[in-house]
């Protein structure tokens, strides 16, 4: 005797899609340049997508759509943003609940997440789709592709075998200055390398205050515009720095363009 079980659907997959680093740039990136052919054709073929900014993500589809076929047209792709709150204040504190996001992986969908620039879920929001994707047996698979943290750790000579992220600086001066040395501490303590960013119309402010707070011995480095053609990796004492330029940004940083920030010995 045959008996008829209704077959669960199979689940589909997350895909950590890395998007190139010339978001807010002045001109994009090659994406073959930076980014394996077999990431573009896996995004190429995702028609469900979680992402911070659905314009942004539209636009990078055309951008795919140029080296591998969209399995769908841009118009068609079914795209979730996440919330507003999520890009303020985090997801990595299970405040917010993601799991109603990946409805379409347990319905058998392939679901692609995205951020802006990079790596999702590093230094990005993310953390809790993927963390809801665990929960619910989804598969959860990271594709290549460039991660400005760990090109920036690379080119800087600082300890690539103890270092952390620290997020954003304080805004206000005293704060600011405050932190930049209670990092410099714990680097000088410990030798792990502190790495941090900023929006790129405050590069000026930080790198004054830095050069301004670090002691002279403390290396001081920065990578700006990773990837481009006009990429800039440098590193030196801020010592160095302050005698170079009197507190003013050297070649190759600007107000413009994204950049990483690194401190250590």
């Amino acid at each position: 005797m045959s008996h008829n079980h209704s077959q669960a659907p199979k689940l589909g997959k997350l895909f950590l899609v890395p998007a190139p680093l010339d978001f807010g740039c002045d001109h994009d990136v090659d994406l073959q340049l930076v980014m394996p052919l077999s990431t573009l054709t896996t995004a190429a073929n995702i028609t469900h997508w979680i992402c911070e900014n659905a314009k942004t993500t539209r636009a990078y589809l055309k951008r795919i759509d140029v080296y591998s076929s969209l399995k769908v047209p841009v118009q068609s792709q079914v795209i979730s943003e996440l919330p507003r709150q999520v890009h303020k204040k985090g997801d990595h504190l299970g405040s917010f609940d993601a799991k109603p996001m990946l409805a379409a992986a347990l319905q058998g969908e392939d679901i692609g997440l995205v951020s802006e620039a990079g790596m999702p879920a590093v230094a990005d929001p993310g953390s809790s789709v993927v963390r809801a994707a665990h929960d619910l047996g989804i598969q959860v698979i990271p594709l290549v592709g460039p991660v400005s943290l760990l090109l920036a750790l690379a080119s800087s000579g600082l300890n690539g075998q103890n270092f952390a992220f620290v997020g954003y600086l304080p805004q206000d001066a005293q704060e600011r200055s405050r932190r930049i040395k209670e990092l410099e501490q714990f680097a000088l303590k410990s030798g792990q390398t502190q790495l941090f960013i900023e929006t790129p119309y405050r590069n000026a402010a930080l790198w004054a205050a830095l050069v301004q707070s670090l002691q002279p011995n403390t290396r001081l480095a920065f990578s700006s515009g990773l990837t481009l053609p006009e990429a800039v990796s440098k590193s030196a004492v801020t010592q160095h720095w302050r005698k170079l330029a009197d507190g003013q940004m050297p070649e190759g940083l600007s107000n413009h363009t994204p950049a990483v920030f690194l401190i250590g010995v």
